[in-house]
């Protein structure tokens, strides 16, 4: 018998949206139903207005989910960037904040500037907060705010990310891989029917989100799609962060071809700087950039084997044409022409908001799960 909080997915996700609808796909008693949407109403989580259109009789009234009755917090941590966002819960940004911050610094130094900025634009919003989402470039572990071992995050391994903005917000906190939530964001924005997505970011590392069947696919201990550490052979010289040799993300990441071209002459700092020179047309980028495409194209080769995707979207800093020809001449090439004949390759470019987006969702996902709509409707009784 169907629980009001799985009343309420159903609304949200738009699976059933009239009390018609509601009865029938979940065969509770009309006085039954009746009690639990207003249990939902009675909270602010279920809003209810406008018909649909009838064939015949009276019209239907709609049901909807409140999605701006409270806001989420969404923040995106780069390497060299980072941007934070207050959105209703539908994801629509309400406001949004964005500046040069070094992920090197240190954990306090970065969430000390977010929490800045969370709390200049909730003073914009007045809204309660719901939820807080926030994007990280390392692996983190499923359940658990806190990222481990993350080979780019100096100082950060095991930080309380949770506990830090929790008692400052006094929300849930939910922490998630960059390319994870990207996937996510893609997913949810431009892909919905897809049964099978992949974002690979390469910026100054490479990382790949996977989405299958509708949810985030992390492994067992958040290490599903880390391809930036699958070691090519060849290449002992490239000293990985991580402390191996070899890893693609040493080899063909925006951070070692920054080296290879400051070492050219042409001083560049991260991945961001070979995109601008990529832009300018500086030919050494731009060679850099399809060789880079190509290996990136032999791992994921095996990874559309494995995986099957109906789409793998590009982004990051080196998204663009000249890496992306890259990918594609060898990625074609290499894998059964079975995993490609329906497969998409798209530049997403840099995917500016898609981190955002992705945690927007994992987090609304999350406080509106119905186990968690029925355990605080329980508390409220």
């Amino acid at each position: 018998m169907a629980s009001a909080g799985e009343l309420l997915l159903l609304v949200r996700t738009g699976q059933a949206t009239t009390r018609k609808a509601l009865q029938t796909r979940s065969g509770l008693s009309r006085s039954t139903l009746t009690a639990r949407l207003e249990q939902l109403q009675t909270a602010g989580l279920l809003a209810e207005g406008g018909q649909e259109d009838s064939t015949g009789g009276r019209p239907a009234r709609q049901l909807r989910f409140d999605d701006e009755h409270a806001v989420v917090l969404a923040a995106s941590i780069d390497t060299m960037h980072a941007e934070a966002a207050v959105t209703d819960l539908a994801g629509a940004v309400l406001a949004r904040r964005a500046g040069a911050l070094r992920v090197a610094d240190g954990p306090e130094p970065v969430l000390g500037r977010i929490a800045e900025w969370f709390d200049a634009m909730l003073a914009e919003t007045g809204r309660p907060v719901c939820g807080i989402g926030v994007s990280v470039p390392g692996p983190v572990e499923p359940g658990r705010g806190r990222v481990t071992q993350p080979p780019i995050m100096p100082g950060w391994d095991e930080y309380p990310i949770d506990a830090f903005l929790g008692a400052r917000f006094g929300a849930p906190v939910l922490v998630d891989n960059d390319a994870n939530l990207m996937a996510l964001g893609e997913h949810r924005a431009r892909y919905p029917d897809s049964a099978a997505l992949v974002v690979v970011k390469v910026s100054t590392g490479i990382g790949a989100g996977l989405v299958l069947g509708g949810e985030v696919y992390r492994g067992i201990d958040g290490g599903a799609g880390d391809i930036g550490h699958i070691r090519l052979p060849g290449h002992p010289e490239a000293q990985c962060l991580c402390g191996s040799h070899g890893c693609l993300a040493a080899v063909a990441g925006g951070g070692a071809l920054a080296a290879r071209l400051t070492e050219l002459g042409l001083p560049t700092v991260s991945g961001s700087g070979v995109r601008d020179r990529i832009v300018a047309g500086e030919p050494a980028a731009v060679r850099l950039a399809e060789v880079a495409g190509r290996q990136v194209g032999e791992v994921l080769a095996t990874l559309v084997c494995v995986v099957n995707p109906g789409v793998v979207v590009l982004a990051g800093d080196l998204a663009e044409p000249h890496f992306a020809a890259g990918v594609r001449e060898v990625l074609y090439r290499r894998a059964l022409p079975r995993a490609t004949q329906n497969l998409r390759v798209e530049i997403g470019g840099r995917g500016e908001g898609l981190a955002l987006a992705g945690a927007v969702a994992m987090v609304v996902d999350a406080v509106f799960a119905p186990a968690e709509v029925d355990r605080r409707l329980a508390a409220r009784a």
